[in-house]
């Protein structure tokens, strides 16, 4: 597959640079990227490769437009730009109907004609897989559970009973959807296991990465809403709500029953405390831990920056003294305040 970079400027609108004849027939990175590829630039720490690139055309915005001569769609965000040519040259395999051999679908299940279930899968009974879903190698559906039309399960995904995914979602392999939440009542020495009574609701849209578990409500249920995109090894604890279009990094831990809003961006490894909000529009940074609501917009950090050993075990250990510093600090700033008042007064 072949498109002229004008056809590409139309069709993504953006604003074209140099020769709209070329052919171009696939992207790669600036340094990889041949004469028949296309690259871009959003970050200026790679604005150095400009001048080397082979590629035929580059996406760019115009500030670094200013920086290469060479063909050019030019846009306002060019990663975006970029991530939906990228599609078009790279589509998802098209789904073919049917059912492999060793797939076991319960006489109980509603597939659709038009889906895909793959080898060693399972569909128990009550289930429901909508039109053009692909279920992957060693999936399970669980009892009573529904995956909405063009839904794609890759690979030994587990959607455990009575969840729902939405349409268009993309779960990755090894996650497991509506695993029991983590919820024990204290009996002397013992935990007793509180029954997880709730679903998991996904919305449309949604990407789930790869070994992410998203748990059960205890009696109510865990939300993700539409868009909302989770990374590999997040653990998303019962009973929590995320909002439209927020997106979490690799190993983020949200705590029961906190719900964050829309169009938040979480880190890597940032851990959210339960029963807290947090607002719209929020993003935190990455290892920071949240411990209380945050409840306006705004970019959020609780991570400390890597240094030298030496210097971080001398502030460590100043670290233990600093309740007493600060008591002697305010006892010295109150003795000081007194010398000026007597001076004053003389």
């Amino acid at each position: 597959m072949a498109v002229t970079l004008a056809e590409l400027a139309q069709r993504f609108q953006a604003r074209l640079r140099g020769d709209g004849t070329i052919a171009i027939s696939g992207v790669a990175t600036l340094e990889a990227a041949g004469p028949g590829d296309l690259a871009y630039v959003s970050n200026p720490a790679y604005q150095k490769y400009l001048s080397g690139t082979r590629a035929g055309a580059l996406v760019l915005n115009d500030a670094d437009a200013g920086l290469y001569s060479g063909n050019a769609l030019i846009t306002a965000n060019p990663q975006l730009c970029f991530a939906r040519i990228a599609a078009l040259f790279n589509p998802l395999p098209a789904v073919r109907p049917g059912r492999h051999p060793s797939a076991v679908i319960d006489a109980a299940a509603r597939v659709a004609a038009s889906a895909w279930i793959g080898p060693q899968a399972v569909i128990e009974g009550g289930a429901a897989v909508e039109d053009n879903v692909f279920i992957g190698p060693g999936c399970i559906v669980g009892q009573g559970a529904a995956i909405g039309a063009d839904t794609r399960l890759i690979a030994r995904v587990t959607v455990a009973h009575g969840c729902r995914i939405g349409r268009r979602c993309i779960v990755h392999p090894g996650a497991v959807v509506g695993s029991d939440g983590f919820g024990y009542a204290k009996d002397g020495e013992r935990w007793v296991k509180v029954p997880q009574l709730g679903r998991v609701v996904v919305g449309d849209d949604v990407e789930i990465g790869a070994n992410t578990a998203v748990d059960r409500g205890a009696l109510g249920d865990t939300v993700i809403g539409d868009g909302v995109k989770l990374d590999n090894l997040v653990q998303i604890a019962h009973n929590v709500q995320i909002g439209e279009h927020t997106a979490m990094a690799g190993c983020v831990g949200v705590a029961g029953s906190a719900v964050i809003g829309k169009r938040c961006a979480i880190g890597g490894q940032v851990g959210i405390a339960g029963h807290l909000q947090i607002a719209d529009d929020v993003t935190v940074m990455g290892t920071s831990l949240v411990g209380g609501s945050l409840t306006r917009p705004g970019v959020y950090s609780s991570s400390m920056p890597a240094e030298p050993a030496e210097q971080w075990r001398k502030n460590a250990a100043r670290f233990r003294h600093l309740d007493e510093m600060a008591k002697r600090l305010k006892e010295l700033e109150r003795k000081i305040e007194q010398l000026f008042t007597q001076r004053d007064r003389s």
